[in-house]
């Protein structure tokens, strides 16, 4: 088995152009620049609800 070729495919028989167009696409795909990821928050925007306390007033401010 030589390993010179770019794909190899498993099964069927793939044509030429069938190959050339999925590495034109796989190739675009890894050339384009990924989305800039917004900043994440330092903090958890969710509480954890087993280290609350088991009771709180209704009057409590966080409520």
């Amino acid at each position: 088995m030589s390993t010179d070729t770019l794909l190899r495919v498993e099964k069927g028989n793939a044509a030429p152009e069938e190959l050339a167009a999925i590495t034109a696409i796989l190739l675009a795909r890894a050339a384009t620049t990924p989305t800039p990821v917004p900043a994440t928050r330092s903090q958890a925007g969710w509480r954890r609800l087993e280290r609350t306390p088991g009771f709180r007033a209704p009057h409590s401010w966080q409520g």
